[in-house]
């Protein structure tokens, strides 16, 4: 089903390739989600699974993170001024492809929850798309813009799915997710580049800001489309966080200018190491 973004979100600036978009709502019956959580995630554009990953499997998942993530840290500090695009030594990094990397990591992404919460919000074809464990540091604290996650790379459908596990706690003081509600039903936004921070959708949000504080094990879910921050992170612990995300299959990746009109090249998502089948006609799918 079909709906058209809410009032208020007109005077967002549409991604040049942002034609014609659509948001579209699953219906039941759901695996994992309640009918009213559905509803949320339909209109506000985010949920919270509480205690979606148990506190034994969270502790040893973190462990191996941890490691590729001091890894990553130790080449930042070897690179020019300590950074590599958006990562920096000491303020965030971003530890990606651990799902190729890992046999127990890619256990966890294809664990029930996350099959289940695929079948409920994206549909019964469902590829991995992209992972990444993102730490943000208390050296220094600074925010991450207001973006959408399709914003950093165009992907058609542009509607896909984020879970974003709390490895520790998420609060307001070390950087938890913010999000602007609604938003995503406009589709994908323009972004600038904010240096060094990242790109940027909007610096305030069309509608009232939302905290979003998550436990550790537990998981904000959230569309590719929904535009969110994290602030800085103002304790003296790393805030760490694990990202899973989920595409239909089929879904390409387009690449060009945006300002110089039609993509330049599209190519479909299919690194067979990390982009593997999730769900295929509704049913999970088995190494």
């Amino acid at each position: 089903m079909a709906t058209t973004p809410p009032s208020g979100l007109d005077t967002l600036v549409r991604h040049p390739w942002n034609v014609g978009f659509e948001w579209q709502t699953r219906g039941g019956p759901y695996r994992r989600l309640t009918a009213s959580e559905s509803s949320q995630f339909d209109e506000l554009g985010f949920v919270v699974i509480e205690d979606a990953v148990d506190a034994e499997l969270l502790e040893a998942v973190t462990a191996e993170i941890d490691a590729f993530e001091a890894e990553f840290e130790g080449l930042l500090r070897a690179a020019d001024h300590e950074r590599a695009f958006i990562a920096e030594a000491d303020a965030i990094t971003f530890t990606t492809h651990l799902v190729a990397r890992s046999p127990a990591i890619r256990a966890l992404a294809t664990s029930d929850v996350f099959v289940d919460l695929c079948s409920d919000l994206v549909g019964p074809d469902v590829n991995m798309y992209w992972d990444q464990a993102v730490y943000k540091k208390p050296e220094k604290p600074r925010r991450f813009p207001w973006h959408q996650d399709n914003g950093y790379t165009f992907i058609e459908p542009q509607q896909y799915l984020t879970c974003w596990l709390a490895l520790t706690d998420a609060t307001e003081q070390n950087g938890c997710p913010w999000i602007a509600p609604g938003a995503h039903r406009a589709g994908t936004l323009a972004h600038s580049y904010v240096d060094p921070l990242g790109f940027e959708c909007f610096s305030e949000p069309p509608t009232p800001a939302v905290a979003a504080p998550v436990r550790a094990g537990s998981a904000l879910v959230f569309s590719s489309l929904t535009p969110h921050m994290t602030g800085p992170n103002l304790t003296d612990t790393v805030r760490k966080a694990y990202i899973l995300q989920y595409a239909p299959l089929g879904a390409q990746v387009l690449r060009g200018d945006p300002r110089a009109g039609a993509p330049a090249e599209r190519a479909l998502c299919e690194a067979p190491d990390r982009q593997f089948p999730i769900l295929r006609g509704g049913e999970r799918v088995t190494a």
